[in-house]
């Protein structure tokens, strides 16, 4: 078996491990009795055409709805039946699923869990009950005043980018799937090439690579892999990021004036308020530190800046947050407020004016040694347990193909100084040029 040993924290010491046919697997033994296996697979929504918006989230439910070798519910069973526990999720750029199991319940699960990825039958029947199910979270979500307010934000910020639609796609769409759709769908996206295999818990590193091999050869033995042209990143008619030929995945430019859109909200009893920024994504992400301290900075905890001001000073809103989002091909800094309406235009200038400090003054030696430790310690309880662990390398190694960027991510953030934070907000964060969009409840 040829293993090779990743640049690692002290914390850290995932070891990488890459079949010929694409496939990756990384493994990593913590001394603690559970064991995760995570499987990422580089296909959600944003691979997806307007006519099967929502495609990739509903293939994610019906995975779990029998294999030529497990009827529907018989997987549950055997994850139940050990006190295990599975799930799964799917983003704009990835899907996952996960299993967390007892050590000496591992090598008999990780078949399983392999079969109902790569394996799903996608019969009418299930489909069309299911359909049922993926129409009511639809609704759901629709129905959710948060959710809401982020659709409405993504929508302002991507003019072209797949990011604008929503992960679940409309109801419409979702009405007219046909399961051949998905089955075409699955078989696309869901080859080696495309999916990272992670395993962290109290299982040696060499048993936990060679259970996964075994299960994945046992596929590729039954004909699974190359049922159909391969798709990911970058290669077929899905487009090309980055290729002039499909601008509409290219990453977009920032905003040359401010692009204001407004709603009203029935069920809202506060307005909200949202500020974005185009910024580097996770293609770019040697760009993006800066922007996670500056997003702390302002708005992440009790002692940010706009919390301190506009909550706790002038009171003028009741919840106040910064991130620093990454797409895998585009990020946004992401500013979101809960106010009351008549305090609109006040709040959004003084955020205004607090980026254009942030471009004008230095941070002091305070703050950033403040957000160093913040960050240090962030980092170390996210480490914690095995699922943390098997989700911060499947994350990277997926989206990025490199683990690099998270076991130095602290070390990175460490090293900055005042003027490189200057610097960053001069570069990407306009007080004059920006997206905003605000909501206010109808009027009583």
């Amino acid at each position: 078996m040829r293993a090779t040993l990743v640049k690692s924290s002290p914390l850290n010491d995932p070891t990488l491990y890459e079949l010929p046919n694409g496939l990756t697997i990384i493994a990593e033994q913590l001394p603690i009795e559970a064991v995760n296996l995570s499987i990422w697979v580089n296909a959600g929504s944003a691979v997806e055409g307007d006519e099967i918006n929502g495609i990739a989230h509903f293939l994610e439910h019906m995975v779990f709805k029998g294999t030529p070798r497990l009827k529907i519910g018989e997987f549950e069973r055997l994850v139940e039946e050990r006190g295990a526990v599975t799930n799964a999720a799917t983003s704009q750029d990835y899907t996952y699923y996960y299993i967390t199991t007892a050590p000496q319940d591992f090598a008999a699960l990780v078949p399983w869990q392999l079969d109902v990825v790569l394996n799903p039958s996608i019969p009418d029947a299930a489909f069309d009950r299911e359909r049922s199910v993926v129409l009511e979270e639809i609704r759901r979500s629709e129905d959710n005043p948060r959710r809401r307010t982020y659709q409405r934000a993504m929508q302002t910020a991507f003019a072209r980018l797949p990011y604008r639609r929503a992960v679940l796609g409309p109801s419409s769409v979702i009405a007219e799937l046909e399961p051949q759709q998905m089955r075409d769908f699955h078989a696309r996206w869901y080859q080696p090439q495309s999916i990272v295999a992670v395993a962290v818990g109290n299982v040696p590193v060499e048993q936990s690579i060679e259970t996964i091999v075994a299960a994945f050869e046992r596929e590729g033995e039954m004909g699974r892999w190359g049922e159909g042209e391969m798709g990911r990143w970058g290669d077929g008619e899905m487009g090309r990021w980055g290729d002039g030929e499909n601008s509409h995945f290219n990453p977009e430019s920032a905003f040359r004036e401010v692009v204001r859109q407004e709603f009203v909200d029935e069920s809202l009893q506060q307005a909200r308020l949202v500020m974005l920024w185009r910024v580097p994504g996770l293609t770019e992400i040697a760009d993006s530190y800066e922007l996670d301290v500056l997003s702390a900075i302002l708005g992440q905890g009790k002692m940010s800046r706009l919390f301190r001001d506009l909550r706790e000073d002038r009171q003028l809103v009741s919840h106040i947050g910064v991130s620093n989002m990454k797409q895998k091909l585009q990020g946004l800094f992401y500013i979101q407020a809960q106010l009351p309406v008549e305090n609109l235009h006040e709040v959004e200038a003084a955020i205004r004016e607090h980026i254009r400090t942030l471009q004008t003054e230095l941070v002091t030696t305070a703050e950033i040694d403040r957000l160093r430790t913040q960050v240090a310690n962030r980092f170390v309880f996210g480490n914690e347990t095995p699922s943390d662990r098997a989700s911060l390398y499947g994350y990277y190694q997926s989206m990025l193909g490199d683990l690099a960027p998270a076991l130095n991510y602290p070390a990175r953030i460490q090293a900055l100084e005042a003027i490189d934070l200057q610097a960053a907000a001069q570069k990407y964060l306009s007080p004059d040029a920006y997206g905003v969009v605000a909501i206010k409840p109808a009027k009583s």
